[in-house]
């Protein structure tokens, strides 16, 4: 168990030397919280992300490497129970530490005191923010220490990285330029650091309970998981350094300097993971190859020590690029922390872009893990149709237009570049992804385990047959929940939730793009689900939806008044047609894109129909030429027997 010990010094100590170098726990000319604060803050800072990464990097490995019932599996809970204890005290701790920070409070145990701290943690963001992180840490550690089977182990772990989203919004990303990027890509790195930190150190945990062949396969797995964690890493890392750094000149800064040993020790673990899990797993059999490889792992857990304590020493010192806000802001700074792009002219429907990064990463994973889906078929000498792999490509690279595009980067000023992203998303790209058949193609390429552990092929049969996916894909909830999601939406603050807090707009973003697939599954997919309509109800069914959704489109056009009138109509555009016009274009939008999806989706519908009707006769027919249609010859001779004996009775 020496590697946790060598995390935990390599991690302290860089720490140390970074808050030193860059002058992250520096006394305040004004304010000043004392030396307590100072470096308490940092160091318990660190001890929370160290404590994420046992928490949620222990959860997603039991989840797809080992086995429910067994002692590696229990060891891997509560591991995650006390690292959530730990993650829970160092996020109330870093909640006090913070409100006497920033209100240079002297802690005292009178009723003021008590006041201003309850306050600061129910009427600030920043203090809900961490009220919320010690509260989640909390129901964590309960239901990790409490469950045992695989169902409620992946709602914990759906819990645990969901309480890592709100430290990503606090350091300095909220003074960035830039500030939803720099935002996402804090999320995403912290999200991905802790799955690949808390998974090697559950492989030191387990190693004495497990034996040497079940150890072998679980380091496959882990090494798989670590390889897309570390992609993220990399790739996120790299997008919130540029925003924080800004341009080259700026990397001789303190904390430039820092971000360099960090980003140093990240390359280093991945060579170093990428060097022995290719060369050294699979000689794991020898004792020698054995003894190497833990050795590595050690060394690998020296440099994420590294890695971490720079991570912790960065939110503690101010970027480069880290501005002041201004004095004076226009409106559009006021409500997006941006100016208002230049004119929405032809050629920047295809030139703009305003990158999401979560969306960026679906987009790539998505193209990568179907093509190589589709390469493992092809060398195994199966066949998966062509126009499925083209329009599943084409619904990608739209996916990736609407999110990151031009659309993105407009639909915050102008209400109708918002509606066709909106239509986009929840018509036509369904209709491009469904007939790629994602789900069809990994049950044939996803290797089926046989040790009782769940691979991604076990998790996607068990979300099939689950009780809400049987809710959720029946053809009248799927084609209720497109309509009436449109409705609620935009005529609730669901809406203003969405343009106000980044996390409403992916959230919108999903829930569309999710609707609009289960609706469009439900007509013309053949991915598994547990019931379809026959082709009559579908036809039936679609063209009440449109008629609804045309109906829709029509109401925003007779508008008189805007949605989210302080919003759109306060922007301070001076280009473009005036805020009424563009929701009247909006409407227009709403209206016409969903009418052409929806003649195609009917074709469609009506194709499959005769191909359906086509098929049963040729089935019919081979089966009456296998029998010499004994079928019939059996009918005829009934009636035959019939009329005979009513003509007896007559006689």
């Amino acid at each position: 168990m020496a590697g946790p010990v060598i995390l935990l010094v390599a991690a302290f100590a860089t720490l140390v030397a970074a808050l030193l170098f860059g002058g992250g726990a520096a006394p305040l000319v004004i304010a000043d919280a004392g030396p307590v604060v100072r470096w308490g803050l940092p160091i318990v800072k660190l001890v929370v992300n160290l404590a994420a990464a046992g928490m949620l990097g222990a959860l997603v490995l039991a989840l797809f490497a080992l086995k429910t019932g067994e002692r590696a599996f229990d060891l891997a809970l509560d591991t995650a129970s006390v690292s959530a204890a730990v993650f829970t005290i160092g996020s109330a701790v870093t909640g006090f530490f913070t409100f006497v920070n920033v209100f240079n409070a002297a802690p005292s145990a009178d009723a003021v005191f008590g006041d201003q701290l309850g306050r600061f943690l129910v009427d600030t963001e920043l203090g809900r923010t961490w009220l919320i992180t010690t509260i989640a840490g909390a129901v964590i550690t309960v239901l990790a220490f409490a469950v045992r089977s695989w169902t409620p182990t992946l709602i914990v772990a759906l819990l645990a990285a969901a309480a890592l989203v709100p430290m990503g919004t606090q350091g300095h990303s909220g003074d960035l330029a830039n500030h939803d990027i720099a935002m996402v890509s804090l999320v995403i790195h912290i999200i991905a650091a802790a799955v690949w930190l808390g998974g090697l150190l559950l492989l030191i945990v387990i190693r004495p309970v497990t034996d040497r062949a079940p150890m072998i396969a679980i380091l496959r797995r882990y090494s798989a998981i670590a390889l897309a964690a570390f992609v993220v890493v990399a790739i996120s890392g790299t997008v919130r350094a540029t925003v924080a750094v800004g341009d080259l000149p700026s990397l001789l800064t303190p904390y430039g300097g820092i971000l360099l040993v960090k980003v140093a020790a990240l390359l280093g673990m991945g060579l170093f993971g990428a060097w022995y899990r290719l060369r050294l797993i699979g000689r794991m059999a020898a004792d020698a190859a054995s003894r190497h490889f833990w050795i590595l792992v050690t060394v690998e857990l020296a440099l994420m020590g590294i890695a971490s304590g720079a991570a912790a020493a960065l939110a503690r010192t101010a970027p480069p690029s880290e501005t002041a806000p201004a004095f004076v802001r226009t409106p559009a700074e006021q409500l997006t922390d941006a100016p208002v792009p230049p004119e929405l002219t032809f050629d920047r429907w295809f030139t703009a872009w305003n990158v999401d990064l979560i969306w960026a990463f679906v987009v790539g994973f998505g193209l990568f893990f179907y093509l190589a889906g589709v390469w493992r078929l092809h060398r195994r000498g199966d066949r998966w149709p062509v126009y499925r792999t083209v329009l599943w490509v084409l619904g990608m690279l739209l996916l990736l237009w609407v999110t990151c595009g031009p659309v993105n980067a407009y639909q915050d000023y102008l209400f109708s570049v918002h509606m066709v992203g909106h239509m986009l998303l929840t018509m036509a790209i369904p209709l491009l992804l469904v007939p790629g058949s994602p789900v069809t193609l990994a049950l044939r390429t996803i290797r089926k385990r046989d040790d009782g552990t769940r691979g991604g092929r076990e998790w996607i049969m068990w979300a099939v047959h689950t009780p809400f996916a049987k809710v959720v894909t029946h053809p009248l909830f799927a084609a209720a929940n497109f309509v009436a999601s449109l409705w609620i939406f935009y005529y609730t603050d669901l809406f203003r939730w969405s343009l106000y807090d980044h996390l409403g707009h992916e959230w919108m973003t999903v829930h569309f793009l999710i609707t609009g697939y289960l609706f469009v599954l439900s007509l013309i997919g053949i991915d598994p689900v547990p019931y379809r309509f026959p082709y009559p109800f579908r036809l039936l069914t679609l063209g009440g939806v449109i008629a609804i959704h045309a109906f829709f489109g029509v109401a925003i056009m007779m508008q008189t008044g805007l949605f989210a009138a302080e919003w759109f109509g306060a922007m301070g555009r001076t280009w473009g047609p005036t805020p009424i016009e563009d929701q009247y274009i909006g409407g227009g939008a709403a209206w016409s894109i969903g009418e052409i999806p929806a003649l195609i989706l009917g074709v469609t519908v009506a194709i499959q129909w005769s191909r359906s009707d086509d098929r049963l006769q040729r089935s019919q027919d081979r089966h009456a030429d296998r029998t010499g249609d004994a079928e019939l010859e059996a009918y005829n001779a009934r009636l035959a027997a019939m009329a005979e004996k009513d003509a007896r009775a007559g006689r």
